[in-house]
C-alpha cells in the first residue's frame, strides 16, 4: 500500500457532499459494495470500500482492489418512473472523473484512460426503481500491481491526491452529472463527446454474438442521442457489444 491512501474522516466527507450523498459509509474491506447496495441501500447512499475482494467488471469480469489502492465505492441513484436513456446513465460517471482528472479521456463508453492506459472502471446495475453505480480508480499502485499492462494508476502518472480530498471531489461531481442525467440535461452528452477519444479513431468491434461474422470494422463517427456508439454512422448499444478497440 503506497502512502496509506485510506478514508481517514468520514464524517468530514459526508458533510462536504451532502446536498448529493445524504448516507455515505466506508468499510475496510468487503466483497462488492456494489452487491452491498443491491441488497441494501436507499437512492443517496454510499459505500467505500478499502478493500474489495469479490468486485466484478463489465461482461463479469472478476477484479480486486488491492487495500488503500483504489478508491472504490458504489452509490445508489433514483431512476424515476421515466428514466433518461440508460446509455447515457453508462457515461454519466466517466465524465464525473475528467471533471476531477482533466487529463484523462473517455473510451467508450466509459473506460477512463490516461495516455491510452486505463486507470478506472464503471459498473451500473440496475435494480428498478433504483440504480447502483460503481467505479474503482486507482490511486496508488505499484507498476507490478497493476493488473494488466493497459493500466495505470493516479500517481504513476505523476498525479498525487489527498485521498479525502479527492474521495469528495469525485463524489461532488458525481452527484452533479448524475443529476445532469436524471434530468435530461443535454450538456452532459455535449461534455461526453468533447472528452470521448473513441470518436474518430478507425476501430474494430465484436458483437456479442455467435454468429462468424459479428464483427464490424469502421471510423467511430460519433455517440448519439441515447449514447450509442456510431460506427460509419450505425448505433451499437453497449449491451450489443463485447469489445471495442482501435487498430490504428
Amino acid at each position: 500500500m503506497l502512502g496509506g491512501m485510506t478514508v481517514r474522516d468520514i464524517q468530514a466527507i459526508q458533510d462536504a457532499v451532502a446536498e448529493y450523498w445524504p448516507d455515505v459509509r466506508w468499510v475496510e474491506t468487503t466483497g462488492s459494495t456494489n452487491a452491498d447496495l443491491l441488497k441494501e441501500g436507499a437512492p443517496g447512499t454510499v459505500l467505500i470500500a478499502d478493500e474489495q475482494t469479490e468486485g466484478k467488471g463489465r461482461l463479469g469480469r472478476h477484479w480486486v482492489s488491492p487495500k488503500g489502492s483504489q478508491l472504490a465505492m458504489s452509490m445508489v441513484v433514483e431512476a424515476g418512473e421515466t428514466p433518461p436513456p440508460f446509455g447515457l446513465l453508462s457515461i454519466a460517471p466517466g465524465v464525473a472523473v475528467t471533471d476531477v482528472v482533466p487529463q484523462a479521456k473517455l473510451k467508450w463508453p466509459n473506460d477512463v484512460q490516461i495516455g491510452g492506459k486505463k486507470i478506472a472502471g464503471i459498473l451500473s446495475a440496475l435494480d428498478m426503481p433504483r440504480v447502483i453505480v460503481g467505479i474503482g480508480i486507482n490511486v496508488a499502485m505499484r507498476p507490478e500491481d497493476l493488473p494488466v499492462e493497459t493500466a495505470t494508476a493516479l500517481n504513476l502518472e505523476g498525479i498525487d491526491v489527498d485521498f479525502d480530498d479527492f474521495t469528495v471531489d469525485i463524489l461532488t461531481a458525481m452527484g452533479q452529472r448524475l443529476r445532469q442525467w436524471r434530468d435530461g440535461d443535454p450538456q452532459l452528452l455535449a461534455d461526453y463527446r468533447a472528452v470521448c477519444s473513441t470518436i474518430g479513431q478507425q476501430v474494430r468491434l465484436e458483437l456479442r454474438t455467435s454468429d462468424d461474422d459479428g464483427e464490424v470494422r469502421g471510423t467511430v463517427t460519433g455517440v448519439s442521442d441515447e449514447g450509442e456508439v456510431l460506427i460509419d454512422g450505425v448505433p451499437y448499444s453497449v449491451g450489443d457489444v463485447h469489445h471495442l478497440r482501435p487498430t490504428s
